[in-house]
């Protein structure tokens, strides 16, 4: 069912306020590998989480890295539109786009975005997948900005998992959340179709590190 209007700002307000009564249940523990919180934005990064862990992002981002503002990129489908309203709600822009629809476009808009100084962040194996593998979309962004890529990460002491093609994550109330903040990601240049792929596994493996539950 396709929500409009009043009854559209009515479901997306009580949504965004759901999720910030969630969160604020929980514990969260820090692994700041990149020495972001509670620090100025000094340069651009691409923020790179995996879909299943997405959830608590646009929180985590709001509240423990408050001098970041990214830009998110999100899907172009009707479901797209629910997320973009909620991540607004949280101080994050949007960009609209897939690899299916207005993709092109989408990059075009994020690499002006980070030359200008300023943070996306982006889910590498979204919306659709194969879950914990990086689209190549990703690694052109990465190229072509010349931003490094800061993976994040969040481990639950207790959750559920959907049952969809990623088993989204969603944590329990009153449990803990590891957060991870890895080293910045540089993705290389390249000059062929086999070092582009030989850089997107790089950045592959390296988000990969992180996972402790699949």
């Amino acid at each position: 069912m396709k929500l409009h209007g009043w009854t559209a700002r009515i479901a997306y307000a009580f949504g965004f306020r759901l999720l910030e009564l969630w969160a604020r249940t929980l514990r969260f523990e820090f692994d700041d590998r990149a020495g972001v919180v509670g620090q100025p934005a000094a340069r651009a990064y691409i923020l790179a989480i995996w879909h299943n862990r997405l959830l608590l992002l646009p929180y985590v981002v709001r509240r423990f890295v408050p001098a970041r503002k990214p830009t998110a990129l999100i899907s172009a489908s009707r479901d797209g539109a629910i997320l973009t309203d909620m991540v607004r709600r949280f101080g994050f822009a949007a960009v609209r786009g897939s690899r299916s629809r207005q993709g092109a476009s989408a990059i075009l808009s994020l690499t002006e975005i980070l030359t200008q100084g300023g943070d996306v962040a982006i889910t590498p194996d979204g919306p659709r997948g194969p879950v914990y593998k990086i689209n190549p979309g990703t690694t052109f962004l990465a190229q072509k900005s010349g931003a490094p890529v800061l993976p994040v990460h969040m481990e639950f002491s207790r959750c559920w998992r959907l049952k969809n093609w990623d088993r989204f994550v969603l944590p329990v109330p009153f449990s803990t959340v590891r957060v991870i903040f890895a080293p910045p990601h540089v993705v290389r240049q390249t000059l062929s179709d086999e070092e582009f792929e030989s850089e997107r596994l790089r950045l592959e493996n390296a988000m990969m590190e992180l996972v402790e539950t699949r």
